[in-house]
């Protein structure tokens, strides 16, 4: 930054202690625990305030239940109420302590009568948080997932791997302001109903999807409604700490260049971004933040609105305090300068101000280019050139994006969708910044918004499938036909006869569903001492039809073995999938993968000579240099190859084995029409497979997961998707069952013993593998094996004192049912000393037995 820059940052904080009491310095409410939240903990009834994390994909993303979303307008309880995790604003990429979101804030604003009102979540500047919960349990986040099939709670209804569902109004006014010009707080009297979706899938791991549902719950109708997103990013590393939020630059993006099934197509995307000037790639690679975020209405109530976008930079210095205005009479209103009344160009206070943010129909040029507005400029004020300068290389910057009229009738419903997107590799060159502020054309050249639309696009794409018809009204979307060309005699010549056509939106109708892989299947274990049996049931997994595809994809499972349920302890065991082919057809110019995989037995049916009685034939002697020659085209050229490793053949190419190999596909899927033998305990057996997992360490938990996986989507450019290795996973301790030590009368014991404080067990990875942040004296464990499933395990001194009890109560089938852990800690929470002890084990028939144990502490 500039030394003009670092002098204008030093005003900014001065400033900001100087305010008079009338406008309100940000450093007092834009943390959760100010005034506001005073106001609202002292109701009769407490607006059950919760806050909750979007975990499961690149992008971590906080939500809240009061119109807001980051942690900084957060409310009540600062860690995540579903899991009791701690939250971050918002992660990119998930665990790079990296920060792009300071908050976020619903808006809306409407003519209620003769009065202009707006609610809002936060408005970051004053005390504005006007939307609340109701009271538990009926304003309690509620949480669904596609992940669990088993829970019928978690799964019924579920749109995404992680379902956020608030609902909260703005009728509460106990303790509401009034507004900076001294009008009373009058709410709009609606209610909102908010779900959030993620998915950690490939495609759609780098964006979070909001669909609101706004209802009129009071006896006015909304005149002339805008709604609005309002973001405040301050993006940062956190080891730099909350000083790298002065320096972020916003702009629009109208359209962009999508790659569409690998046609590069114009679609407008209408994204609000924001990001750090730099990416801070001066410093150590591990502070850097050289990605952007940005906002993409996707829904909004009608099909043709007026959209705005707004930047500004607050400061109680009127001076200071800047947003990019026309002049008057000019621009889409063609209306009078606005004086906001507050000596000020940027922040808008009070209702009337807000609403006219709103629906004022600006874009305001990219921040970058504020310092190159001239005083000739027809369309923009021009900036104080004192200080455009600093404003142009990046600041304390927030934006507004919203869109409207509309009109909503008491009881009335509308919608709105956004997504809030995440792109990579925005920044690349560490001396871009030194094109600001006077060369801003060179600036953009040197930055990347591939990654950000390409996402956007997705993030549509999830909303409202593109070609699909979904309410079956014969209208699928808008599509781009393009032809096949190729180069004869020097000149490019099109092949009108090989349309090619590309849906690159939907039919309007929301789909919020994306490719997915197949579901998991079910699965249980069964341990021995040194290994572990799984078994595993496949029918959702193999019938399944993908959501976007309408394809039954399934290609195959994956078993992996961990240490513990970290994704990145997890190796490949064993793989199974489907022996089929991808065929790679000739189009005039390169090879291109158009079709899904196809059988060996269909491309014999197609190639082979004598169709698929030809054994021999074999689709991988044709390669990208020689080709097969179609039968009947010879125009036509293909190569083979396999998708994944064909590893088909149960018991030989794969140690996964068929539980009922001789078992034929069965005569319906429904359990209640399959025949009698088609079935064991409700299973259909033809989908049961086993497999061992051998050579265990037995001293130590193992974790086990089984995966599905798909084919992907040639046509749309999706690799092949899997389900999560960590999601789901399984433990076990490759000992003897509860079942099988009580059917051998085999004894507990007790390892290690003696146990040494100096052994090194946590080194050695025997303990607190995932617990990095407590002592070493809080993850020490003695495994106690060969238990009754139903037990008391008590630990004495030689002088009888009771130094523990551990009551064992597990379900006999729990693969861990004879294990359990004490932690040496006594029933006083100390530490235990060295010493000689001896343990009882009671079983629930009252059968003891006893045990010596020696600590060297």
């Amino acid at each position: 930054m500039s030394r003009n820059a670092c002098k204008l940052t030093g005003i900014l904080v001065i400033c900001t202690v100087m305010l008079s009491g009338t406008v309100i310095g940000r450093a007092l409410f834009d943390s959760p625990g100010g005034k506001w939240d005073q106001h609202n903990q002292s109701s009769a009834s407490a607006p059950a305030y919760c806050l909750v994390a979007h975990r499961v994909g690149r992008i971590q993303l906080t939500i809240n239940n009061n119109g807001t979303f980051g942690d900084g307008f957060a409310a009540g309880p600062t860690i995540d109420c579903i899991t009791g995790q701690s939250v971050k604003s918002c992660e990119y990429p998930k665990g790079s302590n990296t920060r792009y979101l300071f908050a976020g804030a619903f808006w809306i604003g409407a003519v209620v009568g003769r009065d202009t009102l707006v609610s809002v979540g936060a408005d970051g500047w004053e005390t504005s948080r006007e939307f609340a919960p109701d009271q538990a349990p009926f304003g309690d986040i509620v949480y669904r997932s596609i992940r669990f099939p088993d829970q019928e709670n978690l799964f019924n209804g579920a749109v995404s791997e992680e379902d956020y569902i608030c609902k909260y109004s703005d009728t509460l006014t106990e303790g509401r302001d009034p507004d900076y010009f001294g009008a009373p707080y009058t709410p709009l009297n609606i209610e909102v109903t908010e779900k959030s979706y993620a998915w950690s899938y490939p495609y759609a791991q780098d964006f979070v999807l909001f669909d609101y549902e706004i209802k009129n719950i009071g006896v006015q109708a909304l005149h002339n409604t805008y709604m609005g997103v309002y973001v405040d990013a301050d993006v940062y590393a956190e080891a730099v700490g909350s000083n790298g939020a002065q320096d972020d630059i916003c702009g629009f993006v109208d359209s962009m260049y999508i790659d569409e099934q690998g046609h590069k197509v114009k679609e407008q995307v209408f994204i609000a971004w924001i990001a750090d000037n730099d990416g801070d790639m001066d410093k150590p690679a591990n502070e850097w933040c050289t990605a952007v975020t940005g906002t993409r209405i996707v829904r909004t109530p009608a099909d043709t609105l007026d959209v705005s976008f707004n930047w500004w930079i607050s400061n109680g210095n009127p001076s200071l305090d800047y947003g990019p205005r026309e002049r008057p009479f000019v621009g889409r209103v063609k209306e009078a300068f606005r004086d906001f009344r507050t000596g000020g160009l940027g922040t808008p206070e009070g209702d009337v101000n807000k609403y006219y943010m709103l629906r004022n129909q600006e874009f305001d040029f990219d921040q970058v280019r504020t310092a190159s507005i001239q005083p000739t400029d027809t369309l923009w004020l021009l900036p104080p050139q004192s200080t455009a300068g600093n404003w142009s290389t990046g600041l304390d910057t927030r934006y507004l994006l919203s869109f409207g009229p509309f009109d909503i009738d008491p009881g009335e419903k509308l919608p709105i969708s956004f997504a809030y997107v995440a792109g990579a590799d925005f920044h690349h060159d560490k001396n871009n910044i030194d094109n600001l502020p006077s060369n801003p054309d060179a600036y953009y050249s040197n930055v990347n918004f591939d990654s950000l639309g390409t996402n956007a696009a997705w993030a549509s794409r999830v909303y409202d499938n593109p070609g699909v018809d979904t309410d079956s009204d014969g209208y699928a979307g808008e599509y781009v036909v393009f032809y096949d060309s190729s180069l004869v005699g020097g000149i490019w010549v099109t092949d009108s006869t090989k349309p090619d056509t590309i849906y690159i939106k939907g039919d309007g109708v929301p789909d919020f569903r994306g490719a997915s892989p197949p579901p998991a299947p079910s699965f249980w274990l069964e341990p021995s001492v040194g290994s572990i049996k799984v078994h595993f049931y496949g029918l959702r997994s193999e019938t399944t039809k993908d959501v976007f595809s309408r394809v039954a994809d399934f290609e195959g499972y994956r078993v992996y073995v961990g240490r513990d349920d970290r994704e990145s302890s997890f190796s490949l065991y064993a793989s199974y999938d489907k022996q089929d082919y991808n065929r790679y057809d000739w189009d005039g110019s390169q090879f291109k993968l158009i079709n899904i995989p196809y059988t060996l037995d269909s491309l014999r049916t197609l190639y082979a000579p004598g169709g698929d009685t030809n054994t021999t034939w074999d689709p991988l002697q044709y390669t990208r240099n020689a080709p097969l020659v179609d039968p009947s085209d010879p125009s036509k050229l293909y190569y083979f190859e396999p998708q994944d490793f064909n590893a088909s053949n149960f018991g030989v190419s794969t140690p996964i084995e068929k539980s009922y190999p001789n078992q034929a596909y069965p005569s319906s899927l429904n359990p209640d029409s399959a025949q009698a033998d088609e079935l064991v305990d409700g299973r259909f057996k033809y989908f049961l497979y086993d497999i061992n997992i051998n050579n265990l360490l037995p001293s130590v938990e193992w974790y086990v997961n089984v995966t599905a996986f798909d084919f992907g989507s040639p046509k749309s450019g999706l690799k092949s998707l899997e389900t999560p290795k960590s999601s789901g996973a399984q433990a076990a301790y490759p000992l003897s069952t509860a079942q099988d030590a009580q059917a051998k009368n085999l004894k507990v014991y007790v390892y290690p013993n003696p146990y040494r404080a100096d052994g090194s067990y946590r080194t050695q990875g025997y303990e607190g593998r995932t617990h990095s942040d407590r002592p070493d004296d809080r993850v020490r464990a003695v495994h106690f094996a060969n238990l009754p499933a139903k037990c008391t395990i008590k630990i004495f001194t030689l002088d009888g004192d009771l130094v523990r009890q551990i009551d064992h109560d597990k379900d006999p089938s729990d693969p861990e049912a004879s294990h359990d852990i004490w932690d040496l800690i006594t029933r006083n929470t100390q530490l235990s000393v060295s010493g000689l002890y001896y343990w009882t084990v009671e079983s629930a028939s009252g059968d003891t037995q006893i045990g010596k144990l020696v600590l060297l502490m």
